[in-house]
């Protein structure tokens, strides 16, 4: 668990970097995209992302820019990557603004259970990171190159003359 505000802001940061990226590649056509019928498109798994932040952590006490409260994804990417830009760093700057470290060791009513303040952050990230995952199935299948997150992509491997692992 996070002990300081500060060490939540780095690793938000990097992971947000992560995830814009990823909703930045979205076209308004790979929108669509789906495992199979009754699962989510990828349209709606990086709204959901995107809504999510505000959703979670308004439960906190934390007061920041909402996103529209639209539970279907709007059609564009372009919008859908704004909210996520825009809740992103309003987390980031409502957190810094009305916690202190202290914070971060007190319980809130998270779904009818008591978590920690500093266990929502971590769960917050890995929501996101579980979902991004996700999003970079769909996004290969809708013939989208995936951006490097945590390393190089297979496409990244190719292009350094390298022969990518299979």
């Amino acid at each position: 668990m996070f002990k300081t505000i500060q060490d939540f802001v780095a690793e938000w940061n990097n992971e947000t970097q992560a995830t814009q990226r990823v909703l930045d590649t979205l076209t308004d056509v790979s929108l669509t995209q789906r495992i199979a019928p009754d699962f989510r498109t990828l349209g709606q798994l990086g709204w959901h992302i995107a809504t999510t932040i505000h959703e979670m952590l308004s439960r906190t006490g934390l007061t920041f820019t909402a996103p529209p409260e639209e539970h279907h994804a709007p059609s564009s990417a372009q919008t859908i990557a704004d909210t996520y830009r825009t809740a992103a760093a309003g987390l980031t700057d409502a957190i810094q603004s009305q916690w202190t470290d202290a914070k971060l060791a007190e319980s809130t009513d998270m779904y009818g259970e008591q978590w920690v303040n500093a266990a929502t952050l971590r769960i917050l990230i890995s929501h996101e990171i579980h979902h991004r995952g996700e999003m970079i199935v769909l996004m290969r299948q809708a013939g989208l190159r995936v951006p490097d997150i945590y390393g190089p992509t297979r496409e990244d491997w190719i292009e350094r003359g390298m022969e990518p692992l299979v």
